[in-house]
């Protein structure tokens, strides 16, 4: 998921899908046939599904933190690394991993119903962004007196923005668009680049979106997991890796590689800035980059 799924939350969400209202982390499309079996799971290469311009998750130079989980996993399985590229929009899993145009998606958040899920690998949460020296510096739940009359990005349709519709602050809020083609929309780059010029006082992403590209590009600005919210929608998500419905032989392959592992997954997304928390959402999980 990447404006918000995580697919990515892209999450988003993502899913991700998450984004799960995880930006991405969620994908439209019609329902697999149960009747799908391992049997269409490529001997010969370890197929992926991913975009192709959704950087830090994925893009076509491999500079992705899902790229580079992506190589260990083939690595990991002896086979030839191959990829599907298509934007993670409506009809992504359809267009690829139902139509067996590839086996995996790298980043898909826990309980996506048009895949079968593998056992997760991390979880993340939503973050708000805000400048370092900003008064906003020490908030941590959206309830906080201090955001009120502020204008703060959020990608429409993402959980955060419940959160926002009951503590008063949509009037002033700025909507960025979710499902988006990112090699000709960006809404996480714009929704920084409005918060960099004053244009709004904060802006609220999928994690694994947006701790990246603030580590990358935006080094006085502050991320903070959003991990304290007294109500529902959570903001914390389980990412795992998607495949076909019905192909359990194929899950439990992966799921024995990622428990194998997960040191060198946990590295890969440290590494990139991804918010890492426990499984249950409550606090940071301890990696060493």
């Amino acid at each position: 998921m990447r404006s918000g799924m995580l697919k990515t939350p892209a999450l988003a969400t993502t899913s991700l899908a998450a984004a799960a209202g995880v930006l991405l982390l969620a994908f439209s499309g019609t329902a697999p046939a149960l009747a799908q079996t391992s049997d269409l799971v490529s001997k010969t290469a370890f197929r992926v599904c991913a975009d192709p311009a959704n950087l830090p998750m994925s893009d076509r130079s491999g500079a992705g933190f899902e790229n580079k989980i992506a190589e260990l996993m083939a690595s990991k399985l002896g086979l030839p690394l191959q990829y599907t590229w298509f934007p993670m929009a409506t009809g992504f899993v359809r267009k690829t991993l139902q139509a067996n145009a590839c086996d995996v998606v790298i980043g898909y958040a826990q309980g996506g119903e048009l895949v079968l899920n593998t056992n997760h690998y991390y979880t993340s949460a939503y973050v708000l962004i805000v400048a370092s020296n900003s008064p906003l510096a020490g908030v941590t739940t959206l309830s906080d007196p201090l955001l009120k009359d502020k204008r703060v990005g959020i990608v429409a349709g993402t959980p955060p923005a419940t959160h926002l519709a009951r503590n008063g602050l949509m009037p002033k809020a700025k909507g960025y668009h979710l499902m988006v083609d990112r090699r000709y929309e960006d809404p996480a780059d714009e929704m920084l680049a409005d918060l960099q010029s004053g244009a709004i006082d904060a802006a609220i992403l999928w994690g694994p979106i947006g701790a990246p590209l603030v580590r990358a590009s935006h080094p006085d600005l502050k991320v903070t997991p959003l991990l304290s919210e007294p109500t529902p929608p959570r903001l914390f998500y389980r990412i795992t890796m998607g495949v076909r419905q019905g192909e359990k032989v194929w899950e439990r392959k992966l799921n024995s590689l990622i428990r194998r592992n997960q040191p060198e997954i946990n590295a890969i997304l440290a590494k990139a800035g991804v918010p890492l928390l426990n499984d249950m959402g409550t606090g940071p999980l301890e990696v060493r980059d």
